[in-house]
């Protein structure tokens, strides 16, 4: 407050002076009374001295202009009108080459008696050079072409050409043309201070918008170029491979035999370093077929050779400014984290990332303290709350990720209760939401969400499928199959069996069809219980099946086939599936799928100068290199899914978002 009152006087002379540029004269009349009522002082934002200013250098062009004084004239008009004025603006120098005209026949029209020849000839000349030099780019103009013949003419006064310009009323017209002209002129150049204000924030913002384009220009060209330098190395073993095999098959026409352990050596070369050592050693080339079956496996995404490992960081100093620091320094560091692992190469890179942030418990997923990195998803920031759900959503995306975040079950707890609470962000309630079905991917987790009552909120949220994201839509209706595909989850939907059902039929007809597998699978496993059976044919959910057969696809109908078989089974719930809850924990399928989602719709931007991604970790937050080898922990074979059968096992959607195999 105390600085407003320090420069009030000169801000009231701001309002001031505005309101007088812009002639709202009743305004400023009430505006100044007030003024002086409450004892307010206008300081003089400049205004009244620029007009001062303006007024004389206006009277002294038009006295020049009146007097036939041409270098005082021109010395003002070039001082005071600026040069891109002079040099750009057609107007501008259409009347400059009238006044030139102006004051090269002054004498001739207003001398007394016969005008003095030397000074006639100066002003002609004059004339001449300005035709020559800056009046050169008129002519080409039909209008003052024929002035260029001027300075040649002996007697101007009587030629047929240019008895206009010696008409009485030339001149007045002209001269008013040049007081219309230096009013805007000024009147442009007097800006008002607050005008000027506002034009110097529009820049600013202008700058930001410009610098955050850089920074993601810089990211994508980075992306590129990684992308080229693998397609590139994979052309040059490719061409190198071509040219043996070309040299092979000409060997072959000679009669020469090609060996198994060439065969071998080439088909090394060609698949991925993944696949090396297991081809070396147990695959049979002398079996026919063999190298076109695992030429064509080699197809797969093939592992970059030779990506760097990202520098260390201190991740001490990281949870610190995590914990303590502003909300837009911890928005930024999440922001930051997220993208390293985000951007970083599918593989060892992103392997090394994951296990640096575990073995340092970034999330403080192992901590005890009151105060924690977990507790950001509760901030009163929106921008924190998003960016934290966006991180725990990516680490969720990776199968060592989510083993990490099942070690608390404080961060299940958090993740349900900010789902149901988070009303106003979208994006922050998706990422929360996407978290929660990747971990359903985990058999205690998925119990845990059952007995927490998750399932009651999903059928509840969907619906109204049509008011949600396409994201939303898609994971809600994936996380409640995986949870229905538990015996403890179909004893929860049997509670509420004529709901779910109607949720479920209607979820059939939506337009989006990627849920479709989910809406299935989802059926399929609830129609196991016989209760949920009998209340789908009460409300004749056969007949709302076939109409569905008559318009999806092969694939859909098959599906649907078996979801009627199913509603016409007369079995018992199986055994093994009532007691399910009770089974170990089974290990969990290596579902490694890092959508585009996650670095969609970003809520902050950097301002000019200020630091974000991998710049401000590295700025920042540089650490010892504590890169440790770790090996990766393999899961069992993905169980392959038949596309005829409705799904039977916990998925993610996460694959087909993030364009590969989840």
């Amino acid at each position: 407050m105390g600085d407003i009152l320090a420069h009030e006087s000169e801000l009231l002379g701001i309002v001031k002076e505005y309101l007088d540029f812009a002639e709202f004269e009743d305004t400023l009349k009430t505006f100044s009374k007030e003024c002086k009522i409450k004892g307010k002082p206008c300081k003089s934002a400049g205004g009244s001295v620029r007009d001062s200013k303006s007024l004389i250098i206006q009277k002294d062009l038009l006295a020049a202009f009146d007097s036939g004084d041409q270098k005082v004239f021109f010395h003002l008009w070039e001082e005071h009108v600026p040069s891109s004025v002079r040099d750009g603006d057609c107007v501008a120098q259409k009347l400059e080459f009238y006044l030139h005209i102006h004051f090269a026949i002054y004498l001739l029209k207003h001398g007394p008696g016969r005008p003095d020849k030397q000074e006639l000839d100066e002003r002609i000349s004059y004339f001449r050079s300005y035709l020559e030099t800056r009046g050169a780019a008129l002519s080409q103009t039909t209008e003052f072409l024929p002035f260029y013949a001027l300075p040649f003419v002996p007697n101007p006064m009587v030629h047929p050409s240019f008895k206009d310009l010696f008409q009485d009323s030339w001149t007045p017209e002209l001269k008013l043309k040049l007081e219309k002209f230096l009013a805007l002129i000024f009147k442009a150049n007097s800006t008002p201070k607050l005008v000027t204000i506002y034009e110097n924030g529009q820049s600013n913002k202008v700058l930001q918008q410009l610098h955050q384009q850089l920074v993601e220009a810089e990211r994508r060209s980075m992306t590129y170029l990684k992308r080229y330098n693998k397609i590139q190395a994979d052309y040059h073993n490719l061409i190198g491979v071509t040219a043996e095999l070309v040299d092979s098959l000409e060997a072959t026409v000679s009669g020469k035999m090609i060996t198994p352990e060439y065969l071998q050596s080439v088909c090394v070369r060609l698949f991925s370093n993944q696949m090396r050592q297991s081809l070396a050693h147990s695959v049979d080339f002398t079996r026919p077929g063999t190298a076109s079956t695992m030429l064509r496996a080699s197809l797969a995404p093939v592992k970059l050779k030779d990506v760097p490992l990202l520098p260390s960081l201190d991740y001490e100093k990281l949870k610190k400014d995590l914990i303590w620091g502003s909300d837009r320094l911890k928005a930024f560091l999440l922001q930051a984290l997220r993208w390293r692992l985000t951007t970083s190469h599918p593989g060892e890179q992103r392997e090394t990332v994951l296990q640096a942030y575990i073995s340092n418990d970034l999330l403080d997923c192992h901590s005890h303290n009151q105060r924690s990195v977990l507790q950001l998803l509760n901030s009163k920031s929106e921008a924190v709350r998003q960016y934290m759900a966006r991180l725990i959503n990516a680490f969720a995306s990776l199968a060592e990720g989510r083993l990490y975040l099942a070690q608390n079950t404080k961060v299940l707890w958090l993740l349900e209760g900010r789902l149901k609470e988070e009303d106003k962000d979208v994006i922050a309630r998706e990422n929360v939401l996407g978290a929660l079905q990747k971990f359903s991917l985990r058999r205690p987790l998925q119990t845990a969400m059952i007995q927490d009552g998750l399932i009651f909120w999903l059928i509840d949220t969907l619906k109204e499928p049509d008011c949600l994201s396409d994201y939303t839509l898609e994971y809600s209706v994936a996380l409640l199959m995986n949870l229905c595909l538990r015996s403890a989850g179909k004893n929860m939907c049997a509670k509420v069996a004529g709901v779910v059902l109607k949720v479920l039929s209607d979820l059939l007809g939506h337009e989006n069809h990627e849920i479709q597998p989910y809406v299935n699978g989802a059926l399929y496993s609830i129609l196991s219980v016989p209760s949920i059976r009998e209340e789908a044919r009460a409300m004749g959910m056969e007949d709302i099946l076939r109409c569905f057969i008559k318009e999806g696809n092969a694939e859909m109908i098959r599906q649907i086939e078996f979801i009627i078989k199913q509603l016409n089974s007369e079995e018992l719930l199986d055994g093994v599936l009532e007691s399910d809850d009770d089974e170990e924990e089974e290990e969990e399928e290596d579902h490694d799928a890092m959508e585009a989602d996650l670095d969609k719709d970003e809520l902050i931007q950097p301002q000019l100068g200020e630091l974000s991604g991998e710049k401000l970790l590295t700025t920042e937050y540089l650490g010892i290199m504590t890169h440790t080898g770790k090996a990766r922990r393999k899961g069992p074979a993905g169980v392959q899914w038949g596309g005829d059968e409705p799904l039977r096992r916990p998925v993610t959607p996460g694959g087909h978002r993030s364009g590969g195999p989840a």
